[in-house]
C-alpha cells in the first residue's frame, strides 16, 4: 500500500525563494494603487499624533547608503508607531537651495550663468532641483518607505519660503538679527561666506614661521628695540596685523641672543630657543603679561604700529605665548581688537586676492602670497625661522578647498542674545544617545554668532530694504508683505521686480525723503532654510504638529540641522522644535574605512535593491547598532541574506502546516492548549514584549535578534522539530494537532506583524498566505498583544527544565550516532535518569518520545546530580521492534491491526479513515 496520501505534509504556494528584486516593485505598486498610506492615516486618525520630522535631504545626485540607512530607520519607526496606537505621518523633505545645485548646473549642464539674468539662472536651478528630487524620490520609494511622497515638503516652494521669511522677521523683531562687519569663514573657491556647519577639516601643508616685532614704546617695561616673537602658520594674514595678544596671567621671559633682546612666554622659552637653534640664549628677566599691555611695536614691513593687548584666549599649547592679531582674519582677533578700538582690517577680496589695502601684495592670491610675504619679512630681518608643517585646516565642505577668515559686512543671528534660553531648552529635550546632549550643549555654549548671509544666487533672499541714507529696513509691515508676495509668487520676484514693487503700497520712511529704496541681494544660509522647517512644515501642515516628537539624523547634524533648528525654534517659540533627538553614526566599509569611489569600497543602495532586494538592506539596518558607526560590505550583506533565508523558511514551514487550519472553526482556546503548546504561547508572549520594547526604545537590533532567535531556536530547533510527527501523522482534527496549529497560527500572525516595520515586503507577502486574515494589509493591523497564560511561571519552569533534559538527550544521541549505535534518532531507545522535579514532569508527559524524537523512553529517578553541569544522565541503545512503514517509529505494536500489518496502532487508526483508492500504489 501507498500511505503517502495519508500524511498531512506541508502545502503552500508561498515560495521558498523571495525573489525580492522582482516582487518588491510589484508589492509597492499595489501599495500605491490601494493608497496604503492614506488608508493608514484614516485608520489612525483618532489616535494620538506621533511626529517624526524628516530632516531635508539635499536634492542633488543619487542617494547613497547613508541616506538609505537614515530613511529606513525613520520608516521602521513610522511603521511600528502606526501599528502601536499612534497616528504617525511621514512627510519626506528636500533641501533644494544652495551652491551644489549652482555648481551642478555649470559643470553638468554646461550652463553659462554669465549669459543669464539672476532670475533665469534661479529658474534653471529650480528645474534642476525638481529633476533631482524626482530621481531621489523614486530611489527612496524603492526602499519600501511609506509616506506622503506625493506631497513632500521642499524648501523652494512658495509656501515654505514665505514661512522662512516670517521666521527671519520674528527673529529680527526680537533683536536677534543684526548686520555687522566681522570675520566669518569665507570660501574663495565658492566666493561666499560659510557657516560652521559647512566646514570640514583636512590636512594641509602650511609655512610655519617665527617673526619678530620690534618695540617702539616699551611703556617702561621693555626697552626700545626689544623684539616680541610671534608664531604663525598663516603668513598671508600679516598684512592685516594690527596687534599682538598676550595673556595677563602668564609670565613672559625677556632673553638675550647675539646682542638682541626677545620676549616669549616663560613656559615656551625652552621650546622656542630649541626651534630657533639659539643655544647661547640667556634669560635676562621676566614680566607678567598684564604689564605688557599697551606696549607698542612696529609692524614688520609696514609703517604702522602693532599694539600689545591682553586676552584670556591666549594659550600655551603652541607658539610663543604672544599671538599675532589681525582683527579682520579671526573671531578672537576681532573681539579683542574691538575692545581696543582696532578696525577689522581685511585686505583680501571675495576671491581671496589681496586688495590695495595690502601694499606690495595687490593682486596676489592669498595662499601664493605666503612666499612673497616671507621673503619680505626676511628682507626686513624680521623672519627668525621658516619651515613647513602639515596640520588640520578648515575646508569648504562642498569644494574641498581651504577657507579663510575674512571680515565683511554680513547679516548675523546673535547667538549670544539667546544663549541662556538655548541651553535651557536643550535640558528639556530627551537625547539618545545621552552624549548628544553634552555635545550640542557645548557647541551652543561655545559658538559665536551665526553668519546667515551668502553671496550667491540660488536661495531665499534676505528680506531687507535699504533707505537712501543706508539704514536697513526690517519691520512687521515689510516682512508681512514680502511673505505674502513670496507665498503668492515665489521668491524669484525678489530678483525680477523693481524694489518699489516689493514694498507695501505707498511705503515711506524718514530715512528716504526722496522715496527711493534698494534691497539686499544676499541670500540666506541654507541652514536657515532647513532650520525653519518647524515653521514651514510642522506649523504649516494639518497632518503634523510642533514640537515634533523626534528628529533623527546623523551625528554630524549636532552642528547642522539640530543646531540651526534649535536656534530658530527657541527664537520663534521659546522652545526647541523637537521633544527628542536620536542620532545615528556613519556608514563604513567592511574594514571600518570611510567609503570612497576612488577606493572602490562604496555600497550603492540602488544596486543592492536590484541584486538582493530592499528587505535585505532594511534587515541590515535593523541588525546593526546604528547609534555608532556601522560597517557594510557585500560579505556582510551576504550574511544578512542568510539570516533572512532562515526567517523566511520558518514562515514557509508554518504556512505549509496551516493548509488545513481554519481559525474560525479549528482554533483551540488558550486554556485547552496542550502543555507544550501552552509553553510556546508563553514564549510567543515574551517575544512580543521584547520586540515591542526594542522598537519603542529605538533598539532595533534587539528586536531583530529576538525575532531571529525565536525563528531559528524556539521554532525551528525545538517546536517545529517536535511538531512534525503530530502535524504529519496524526488525524487532521486530532485535538493535539489542532492545539499545535493554533499556537503556530498565532505565531505566524504575530511574527508577520512584528517584522512589518523591518521587512514590509516580506511581511505583506506572508500576510496574503495566512488563512483567515480579514485585513488587506498587515500594515493596517495593530501590533500583537500578549495572551494571558494561566500559571505561566509554573509552565515556564517546567518546560525550561524539560528542554534542558532535551539538550542532554540530543548530545547523547549525537554521540551514539557517531559511535554507530544508531542511525536516525527514531532508531533509538533512551534511558533518562533525572532528579526531581524533572522526573515527575517527564513521567507526566503523554508521549515523552515525541519530545526527544526517539522511539522509546524509559525514565528513572536520580538521587545524585548529573556530571558536567548536565541535568540528565542519558543512555542510548537501539530500539527493539519493527519499524512503522508510515511514521518510521520503532514500535512493538506493528501489525496490531491485521488490515495494516506494517503500521503501528496510531497510524493504522488514522489510515483506516481513508478510502482504498487513497491507498493504492
Amino acid at each position: 500500500m501507498n500511505y503517502k496520501k495519508t500524511l498531512l505534509m506541508p502545502k503552500t504556494d508561498f515560495p521558498m525563494r523571495g525573489k525580492l528584486p522582482t516582487k518588491e516593485p510589484e508589492q509597492q505598486a499595489i501599495w500605491e494603487e490601494e493608497n496604503l498610506y492614506q488608508n493608514l492615516a484614516e485608520k489612525n486618525a483618532d489616535k494620538p499624533l506621533y511626529v517624526l520630522h524628516d530632516g531635508p535631504i539635499y536634492a542633488n545626485g543619487d542617494i547613497h547608503v547613508g541616506h538609505a540607512m537614515n530613511r529606513i530607520l525613520k520608516d521602521i519607526i513610522v511603521r511600528q508607531r502606526s501599528m502601536d496606537g499612534y497616528n504617525a505621518p511621514y512627510v519626506p523633505g528636500w533641501d533644494a537651495h544652495g551652491l551644489p545645485i549652482e555648481t551642478a548646473l555649470t559643470k553638468k549642464k554646461k550652463i553659462d550663468r554669465k549669459k543669464m539674468t539672476v532670475a533665469e539662472f534661479r529658474q534653471a536651478c529650480e528645474d534642476y532641483a525638481w529633476e533631482q528630487l524626482d530621481i531621489q524620490r523614486n530611489q527612496f520609494k524603492r526602499l519600501g518607505l511609506i509616506g506622503d511622497w506625493e506631497h513632500p515638503y521642499v524648501t523652494l516652494t512658495s509656501d515654505f519660503e514665505a514661512n522662512q521669511i516670517r521666521v527671519f522677521g520674528e527673529m529680527a523683531r526680537a533683536g536677534h538679527v543684526y548686520q555687522g562687519k566681522r570675520p566669518v569663514y569665507w570660501s574663495p573657491s565658492s566666493e561666499s561666506a560659510l557657516a560652521e556647519a559647512e566646514i570640514e577639516y583636512h590636512d594641509k601643508r602650511s609655512p610655519s614661521i617665527y617673526v619678530s616685532f620690534s618695540v617702539t614704546d616699551g611703556q617702561n617695561i621693555l626697552e626700545e628695540g626689544d623684539n616680541i616673537v610671534i608664531w604663525t602658520t598663516t603668513p598671508w594674514t600679516l598684512p592685516g596685523n594690527l596687534g599682538i595678544s598676550v595673556h595677563p596671567e602668564y609670565e613672559y621671559s625677556i632673553f638675550r641672543y647675539e646682542g638682541k633682546r626677545y620676549v616669549v612666554a616663560s613656559k615656551l622659552y625652552e621650546t622656542v630657543v630649541e626651534e630657533l637653534e639659539w643655544k647661547e640664549a640667556e634669560i635676562v628677566t621676566t614680566v607678567k603679561g598684564q604689564d605688557l599691555e599697551h606696549v607698542v611695536t612696529k609692524h614688520p614691513f609696514y609703517e604702522r604700529d602693532s599694539v600689545v593687548m591682553i586676552g584670556d584666549h591666549v594659550t600655551l599649547d603652541a607658539g610663543t605665548g604672544a599671538v599675532h592679531t589681525a582683527p579682520g582674519h579671526g573671531e578672537e582677533d576681532f573681539l579683542i581688537g574691538k575692545d581696543y578700538g582696532l578696525e577689522a582690517l581685511c585686505p583680501v577680496d571675495h576671491k581671496g586676492v589681496f586688495t590695495d589695502e595690502a601694499p606690495g601684495f595687490e593682486g596676489e592670491f592669498y595662499d601664493k602670497a605666503n612666499k612673497t610675504i616671507t621673503e619680505t619679512l626676511e628682507e626686513n630681518k624680521a623672519l627668525l625661522k621658516l619651515q613647513f608643517i602639515t596640520h588640520s585646516y578648515p575646508h569648504d565642505w562642498r569644494t574641498k578647498k581651504p577657507v579663510i577668515y575674512r571680515a565683511t559686512e554680513q547679516w548675523f543671528v546673535s547667538v549670544d542674545n539667546m544663549r541662556d534660553d538655548l541651553l535651557e531648552a536643550i535640558g528639556r529635550v530627551k537625547w539618545q544617545p545621552k552624549w548628544g546632549e553634552t555635545r550640542l550643549y557645548n557647541m551652543v555654549r561655545d559658538r559665536g554668532d551665526w553668519c546667515i548671509s551668502r553671496q550667491r544666487s540660488w536661495g531665499v533672499p534676505i528680506p531687507v530694504f535699504y533707505a537712501e541714507d543706508g539704514t536697513a529696513i526690517i519691520n512687521d509691515e515689510t516682512i508681512d508683505h514680502v511673505a505674502h508676495l513670496f507665498r503668492k509668487h515665489g521668491s524669484n520676484i525678489w530678483f525680477e521686480w523693481e524694489t518699489k514693487d516689493l514694498l507695501p503700497e505707498n511705503f515711506t520712511s524718514s530715512h528716504s525723503p526722496g522715496g527711493t529704496f534698494t534691497r539686499e541681494m544676499d541670500i540666506m544660509d541654507v541652514w536657515f532654510d532647513s532650520g525653519s522647517t518647524h515653521e514651514g512644515v510642522l506649523a504649516e501642515r494639518d497632518d503634523v504638529q510642533r514640537p515634533a516628537d523626534l528628529y533623527l539624523e546623523g551625528s554630524d547634524q549636532y552642528r547642522g540641522w539640530f543646531n540651526s533648528s534649535l536656534i530658530t525654534g527657541v527664537a520663534v517659540t521659546g522652545e526647541a522644535p523637537y521633544k527628542m533627538i536620536l542620532s545615528h553614526g556613519f556608514t563604513l566599509d567592511g574594514n571600518g574605512q570611510k567609503m570612497s569611489k576612488s577606493l572602490g569600497n562604496v555600497i550603492d543602495p540602488v544596486k543592492v535593491t536590484k541584486q538582493l532586494g530592499a528587505d535585505i538592506l532594511r534587515l541590515w539596518v535593523a541588525s546593526v547598532d546604528f547609534q555608532a558607526d556601522v560597517k557594510i560590505s557585500d560579505e556582510i550583506l551576504k550574511q544578512v541574506s542568510e539570516s533572512y533565508r532562515k526567517v523566511r523558511n520558518t514562515l514557509r514551514f508554518m504556512l505549509g502546516n496551516l493548509h488545513d487550519f481554519h481559525p474560525a472553526t479549528d482554533r483551540v482556546e488558550t486554556q485547552d492548549l496542550q502543555d507544550m503548546d501552552l509553553y510556546m504561547r508563553e514564549r510567543l508572549n515574551d517575544l512580543i514584549k521584547r520586540v515591542q520594547e526594542g522598537y519603542r526604545q529605538y533598539d532595533f537590533s534587539t528586536a531583530y535578534q529576538a525575532i531571529h532567535h525565536f525563528c531559528s531556536i524556539e521554532l525551528s530547533a525545538f517546536y517545529m522539530d517536535v511538531a512534525k510527527d503530530l502535524l504529519y501523522c496524526d488525524q487532521a482534527d486530532d485535538p493535539r494537532r489542532r492545539s499545535l496549529q493554533t499556537v503556530m497560527y498565532d505565531a505566524i500572525v504575530a511574527l508577520t506583524q512584528l517584522i512589518t516595520p523591518i521587512t514590509p515586503h516580506t511581511a505583506e507577502e506572508t500576510w496574503d498566505y495566512i488563512p483567515g486574515t480579514k485585513t488587506n494589509f498587515v500594515q493596517l493591523t495593530d501590533m500583537p498583544e500578549p495572551v494571558r497564560v494561566e500559571n505561566r511561571e509554573e509552565v515556564k519552569e517546567r518546560w525550561e527544565t524539560l528542554l534542558a533534559v532535551r539538550n542532554d538527550v540530543l548530545k547523547a544521541l549525537e554521540e551514539a550516532r557517531e559511535n554507530k549505535v544508531i542511525g536516525k534518532s527514531l532508531e533509538a531507545k533512551i534511558i533518562v535518569t533525572v532528579p526531581e522535579p524533572a522526573y515527575d514532569w517527564l513521567i507526566q508527559l503523554r508521549q515523552p518520545e515525541k519530545l526527544f524524537i526517539v522511539s522509546e523512553v524509559a525514565v528513572q529517578k536520580s538521587e545524585a546530580e548529573a556530571p558536567n553541569g548536565e541535568i540528565a544522565v542519558v543512555e542510548v541503545e537501539a530500539a527493539t521492534g519493527d519499524t512503522c512503514a508510515r511514521c518510521w517509529h520503532v514500535a512493538d505494536d506493528i501489525g496490531v491491526d491485521n488490515e495494516f500489518p506494517d503500521l503501528c496502532g496510531r497510524c493504522a487508526n488514522v489510515v483506516a479513515s481513508y478510502s482504498l483508492e487513497d491507498l493504492e500504489v
